[in-house]
């Protein structure tokens, strides 16, 4: 079957599939993880995000591919890449509370693993470092940086620098480097991408020579998401971290076209009412699909394309889809989610299709808050 096939999405005996359903086409899956690989000269330069996936099948596709480091968003995420042996794990969150003492059971439960962490403030090193200290382990650390994204990070100025210095300094942590987000740069326009990452790339050059110019080793730097990958992917320095490449979605796909990845992953819906002359209503609700984007903004059917949402709720969607539809009861609708990564976390579960037909279901393990630890 070839994957640039019109019919590529067609699901062999899909009426045995219930519905809602999340699909994940293997196919597609190999190809967007060799796709990813060819997008960078250096294979250990690649730290792919799993938040989109979750999944343990996927981390060991990618581990076999020769990616051997990962980021993550959450503990059940680190522990799912500890349960598959990842040699380097960056949990990308600063752990605060309870989540300290579990981030420290997960360096002693999963020996096979480093996992490092972000900091952004001096209360939350000492609190780390005594942890660390108490339990007889030494936590890595990178610092991590507000570039714009405004949620967490520390300004990459001279705090960022005093602040470093003092990790450094700290006895429980080895301070290995600087974590960069630019989640805020999603513009279609790559040339504005590219401008904008340009400030984010000098500022990160100057404190970097700062931290050098005192004598400490040059930092390791963790930056960007899929927007900015192509841009970062150029500089020999920067250890890249797409995560969206895996499944892709109808966003990226329409806002990216420089980033020939391949959607690998469906909602499968049926029609359950036919609600009026020209609307049908779909079994596709807020909880089977990413809502956080605007109504008409959360799925794209690709044997629908003139369909447009008019309500949704909890377990509804109702579509517009003019006269003459066609569409019966309990006809197949093939939903693109706009917002793949979310969508994903509405899953226990994800059906695999290859070359048209269902072979086996993936439990999307991270989606929960905790697997062991």
């Amino acid at each position: 079957m070839s994957n640039m096939a019109a019919d590529w999405y067609l699901i062999d005996e899909v009426e045995q599939l219930d519905s809602p359903a999340l699909v994940f086409y293997q196919e597609r899956i190999t190809a967007n993880i060799e796709k990813l690989k060819q997008h960078i000269p250096a294979i250990n330069r690649l730290r792919p995000h799993v938040k989109t996936h979750k999944t343990v099948e996927i981390t060991q596709q990618l581990l076999a591919a020769g990616i051997t480091k990962f980021k993550c968003a959450t503990i059940a995420e680190a522990e799912m890449l500890g349960l598959c042996k990842a040699s380097d794990v960056l949990l990308a969150y600063q752990p605060v509370g309870p989540k300290i003492d579990r981030f420290i059971q997960l360096i002693k439960t999963y020996p096979d693993t480093v996992f490092s962490c972000l900091i952004d403030n001096e209360s939350s090193l000492k609190e780390i470092a005594h942890a660390a200290t108490v339990s007889g382990v030494v936590i890595p650390v990178f610092l991590d940086l507000n570039v714009g994204m405004n949620r967490t990070g520390i300004l990459p100025d001279e705090h960022a620098l005093a602040l470093y210095e003092t990790a450094a300094a700290e006895k429980g942590v080895e301070i290995l480097g600087l974590h960069a987000y630019d989640g805020h740069i999603h513009d279609a326009d790559y040339a504005l991408r590219e401008k904008q990452a340009a400030v984010i790339l000098a500022s990160i050059d100057k404190l970097t020579r700062q931290l050098v110019g005192k004598g400490m080793a040059e930092p390791v730097i963790i930056a960007g998401g899929t927007p900015t990958f192509p841009i970062y992917a150029k500089l020999d320095s920067i250890e890249c971290s797409p995560g969206t490449f895996v499944l892709w979605d109808k966003g990226y796909q329409d806002a990216f076209a420089e980033q020939d990845y391949l959607t690998a992953a469906l909602v499968i819906t049926r029609v359950i009412s036919l609600t009026s002359a020209t609307k049908i209503t779909v079994d596709l609700g807020h909880k089977a699909v990413a809502a956080e984007n605007l109504l008409k903004k959360r799925v794209y059917f690709l044997n629908a394309p003139t369909a447009e949402a008019v309500s949704q709720s909890e377990e509804h969607l109702v579509l517009e889809l003019g006269s003459g539809h066609g569409f019966r009861i309990g006809d197949i609708l093939y939903g693109l989610p706009v917002h793949i990564c979310p969508t994903v976390a509405l899953y226990g579960s994800a059906n695999i299709i290859n070359n048209h037909k269902l072979t086996e279901g993936w439990k999307i393990i991270s989606r929960e808050r905790k697997i062991n630890i």
